[in-house]
């Protein structure tokens, strides 16, 4: 479970994917990689910048009632726990990616799901995180991936229809 914390062993993945929508979906390509990219920032820096600090709740590392009983396998990071940032990450790339696979080329990749869920269960494993915490991250990082999928789903219709999009307005393209 310490391995699936480590950023480095999702590396096949997310070239797998870069590589599947590149070479399936070359137009949607660079829309598809720059949503990914700023939903992930968005729902990391929301997650640990904005949630963490205002709920408040303690690492299990760093509770007195807890930290006996864990393992504790890896440090214990930051203070506070809710929610997952792990769980959120990549609960937000599966839900993007599996939204967007399945709108564009009709296939369901259930296997996103089980990724995430073991990047997240690693969390509780290792004694980083609650069990909650990673149902929180889960469920911010899910609505914020349907949300982007949402967004590069428009904002595609758009573009294929001819029209450009300035400043989230679409704009009929003409012909001179």
């Amino acid at each position: 479970m310490v391995l699936s914390r480590n950023p480095l062993t999702w590396i096949p993945i997310y070239v797998f994917v870069l590589y599947w929508i590149v070479r399936y979906d070359r137009k949607l390509a660079i829309r598809f990689i720059l949503v990914t990219l700023i939903a992930v920032g968005f729902t990391d820096y929301t997650a640990a910048s904005l949630i963490k600090p205002l709920v408040g709740r303690i690492r299990p590392c760093f509770d007195p009632d807890t930290w006996i009983l864990l393992r504790n396998l890896v440090g214990c990071g930051g203070r506070y726990s809710f929610p997952s940032n792990h769980a959120a990450n990549h609960f937000c790339m599966a839900t993007l990616w599996f939204y967007t696979i399945r709108g564009r080329r009709g296939r369901s990749w259930y296997w996103l799901w089980v990724w995430a869920a073991l990047v997240s269960y690693a969390q509780v494993y290792v004694g980083k995180h609650f069990p909650l915490d990673v149902l929180g991250g889960a469920l911010y990082g899910s609505l914020v991936g349907w949300c982007a999928w949402r967004i590069l789903r428009r904002l595609s219709q758009n573009i294929d229809r001819g029209k450009l999009p300035v400043a989230g307005i679409g704009v009929e393209k003409r012909e001179v």
